[in-house]
């Protein structure tokens, strides 16, 4: 994966060079000798990224550590890495790159139905093929932006896509709508997911002059609909949109460039609850199978391999006639918004364990940006009912995209015939807008 050329790298005050972003990544990769699997636990995304650089030069898979983590010590235990690096990598004679197409290369992380987190294993060729499937060919002229963090999948796979086709890349060192925009003055090619392209048409609109840039627009975790789609031309005439689906499991699965509808990458089935293929039109469960996808998961340290042929991860979506998919959002307990997948139970074990909640169903709002607002739809005791105040309050310690953004209440939660929560229902009411009763501040 490590490029014949390498352009510059900037995030601030800190730039630098291809020359030495590959002597930096050189000197990463002779620290990490020896090693399988690295802990990047560096806040400077510059310096981070030449950690992972040096990662993959080493043949090494990588784990890029994210502060917010409120389970780091699960993740750091299923990942066991041999070592957890951070700092500044000194520079280094350059090393023979190691392994092959087929050498384990990143380690993402994820939320299942628990609420603990999943360790993935990623292979090079995996990020390989997401590149081509990508079809995004940039020159050294085409300066990228990536205005996310590096611990989240969906920004490095931008950031590493740019030094694979050796384009000049800026990062940000954290979220600003303001910075984004002044820096798209310049950028040819950016990363967001919608909520944050929304925000940046924001602060064109207050201020046209000078016009970005920006040649294209590459938008993941959350779909884009046809008004913020014209909002972009209209700001940003001459700007293409890029839109794709994917997971940390699945890696790319589909893309829309030009064209109403994702248009699959890889081989896609949807399927009824029985694993039955389904007529176009009608929503079932996505599945994909590819090169593209994950190799497995670790398990205390332990690799477990995925099972081989088709993969889903709760997705549902509906093919259609001419072979286009329309993503529907994933089904169960996990709830995605703006780019993050937030696993219901884990918030609704923080909230349950509150004295005056009986009982909570946390569950997502339809939101045409984010995808979902997290929702906390909660059963309290009439006696002794928690304000929204404490309910905020006990949800501090999660990570932001966790923390519940609509707090409502009902007299008795729906069941199912077995007296647990009826999560579908829940789902379906705030679907249909039928909940709007709020939890006193």
């Amino acid at each position: 994966m490590f490029p014949a050329l390498i352009s510059r790298v900037t995030c601030d005050d800190v730039t630098w060079d291809g020359a030495e972003l590959r002597r930096r990544a050189h000197g990463a990769a002779r620290a990490l000798a020896g090693a399988s699997r690295v802990a990047v636990d560096e806040p400077e995304p510059v310096h981070r990224l030449g950690w992972v650089l040096g990662a993959e030069l080493a043949g090494a898979a990588a784990l890029v550590v994210d502060p917010d983590w409120s389970r780091r010590d699960e993740v750091l235990a299923d990942a066991a890495p041999d070592v957890v690096v951070s700092g500044v990598p000194e520079p280094g004679e350059p090393v023979a790159p190691r392994g092959g197409e087929r050498t384990w290369f990143y380690l993402p992380t994820t939320s299942g139905s628990s609420g603990a987190p999943k360790v993935l294993v990623r292979s090079r060729r995996s990020w390989l093929e997401s590149f081509r499937a990508l079809d995004v060919p940039l020159g050294p002229d085409d300066e990228v932006l990536v205005p996310g963090p590096l611990s989240s999948s969906l920004f490095l796979f931008g950031a590493l896509h740019a030094v694979h086709e050796g384009a000049p890349l800026r990062l940000l060192r954290r979220w600003s709508a303001t910075a984004a925009a002044e820096a798209c003055r310049e950028a040819a090619v950016v990363h967001v997911v919608p909520a944050m392209l929304t925000a940046l048409l924001s602060v064109w609109e207050r201020a046209p002059e000078p016009r970005p840039r920006l040649r294209l627009v590459v938008c993941g975790g959350a779909a884009v609909d046809a008004e913020l789609e014209a909002r972009l031309h209209r700001v940003v005439p001459g700007c293409e949109l890029l839109e794709y689906y994917g997971a940390a499991e699945l890696s790319l699965v589909a893309v829309r460039r030009g064209e109403p509808r994702l248009r699959p990458v890889v081989e896609v089935d949807v399927r009824d609850e029985d694993g039955a293929s389904l007529p176009p039109g009608v929503p079932g469960a996505l599945w994909a199978r590819s090169e593209l996808v994950f190799d497995g998961y670790l398990r205390g340290g332990e690799f477990r391999p995925a099972e081989p042929g088709w993969c889903g991860v709760g997705d549902r979506a509906v093919r259609h006639e001419d072979g286009a998919l329309t993503v529907l959002g994933r089904s169960g307990a996990v709830i995605g918004t703006g780019g993050h997948l937030v696993a219901a139970e884990e918030v609704e074990a923080v909230l349950r364990a509150l004295p005056g909640v009986l009982d909570v169903v946390v569950a997502g709002t339809p939101h045409r940006r984010l995808g979902s607002l997290v929702t906390a739809v909660l059963e309290l005791d009439p006696e002794s009912p928690p304000t929204r105040a404490r309910l905020r309050d006990a949800t501090r310690h999660l990570e932001p995209a966790k923390r519940p953004r609509r707090w409502l209440v009902l007299p008795e939660l729906p069941r199912t015939p077995a007296g647990k929560p009826a999560r579908a229902e829940v789902a379906r009411l705030l679907r249909d807008g039928a909940l709007d009763a709020e939890v006193p501040s």
